[in-house]
């Protein structure tokens, strides 16, 4: 693990397969927490609720182990980490209220919405135009992510407003990493994940009382394995990897997380797979081996 927070000498992103892996699978374990949020007996928002606050010690444990600054910040530094913690309160708030009222194709599909957002995000600030290979990597994504979405959602009326809710998390999600790679920059992973969390812990307490949600499980088992596997795991490797990836690549690896859907509905649910899911998850896959390679130009 790492001990700095300051970014590599001679580079603004330098990336290997090895980050590459952090960051995918940080998306699988972010693309099982819907299950988890099911399972739990609290409210929806409730577990979001827990998912943070049960993290916060240990993550400002990790930030201690290694070394990383948790006091003293300039009140710039300050004020990205608060944003990012009420995105990131509003992005559970919104997709955990959606998870409770549409399909689970639907959540993980829709609460991925933001990657295009991301996407668009990390090709103005190239402050150039794109590459061939990052054209070519959008063009791949976005068709293997419709083809995703064109066999995996379902749309209708009983199922409308939770898909809103999504997309509205999907929204949140992408400004929760605009603002995190920017303080990613001068902050280790675990002191803004520490951090981000204590911000946006009372404000999915304050959301979950005001919508009359049951606050305390009776079982604890889905929201202490939501905390460790969506929070310290999931989003502590996506965190991690934002010091190594430029906003265009990070969007990209966020629509690998419906493929990840389909595999888990065929090898849980024995749900059908296609040739058509394999084109779609092989296109979103190679967007990835594109964008490399424009890095790397």
């Amino acid at each position: 693990m790492e001990r700095g927070a300051q970014p590599e000498a001679g580079t603004a992103h330098g990336w290997a397969w090895r980050h590459l892996l952090a960051l995918l699978a940080a998306n699988v374990a972010l693309a099982i927490g819907p299950m988890l949020v099911r399972l739990a007996d609290s409210g929806p928002v409730a577990a979001g609720f827990w998912r943070l606050f049960l993290s916060v010690p240990v993550l400002f444990a990790l930030a201690a182990a290694n070394h990383q600054k948790i006091r003293g910040f300039p009140a710039a530094l300050w004020a990205a980490v608060a944003g990012a913690g009420l995105f990131f309160a509003l992005d559970l708030a919104s997709w955990h209220v959606g998870i409770g009222l549409t399909r689970l194709g639907n959540v993980t599909l829709l609460g991925n919405s933001g990657s295009l957002i991301l996407m668009a995000w990390g090709i103005v600030a190239l402050r150039r135009l794109p590459f061939r290979n990052e054209l070519l990597a959008l063009g791949a994504a976005l068709v293997g992510a419709a083809i995703l979405l064109g066999r995996s959602l379902e749309i209708g009326r009983e199922t409308l407003a939770g898909d809103l809710f999504c997309l509205l998390a999907g929204f949140f999600y992408a400004f929760y990493l605009i603002l995190a790679q920017s303080a990613r920059v001068k902050l280790g992973n675990w002191s803004l994940l520490a951090w981000s969390s204590l911000v946006g812990s009372p404000v999915l307490l304050g959301v979950a009382l005001a919508l009359g949600e049951p606050v305390w499980p009776t079982v604890w088992w889905p929201v202490v394995t939501l905390a460790l596997s969506s929070q310290i795991f999931g989003q502590g490797l996506l965190v991690y990897s934002l010091r190594h990836f430029p906003p265009l690549v990070i969007g990209l690896s966020l629509l690998t997380q419906p493929g990840i859907a389909v595999l888990v509905g065929w090898f849980a649910f024995d749900e059908t797979l296609t040739w058509l899911d394999g084109l779609g998850m092989a296109l979103v896959a190679g967007a990835l081996v594109l964008a490399r390679a424009a890095e790397r130009r």
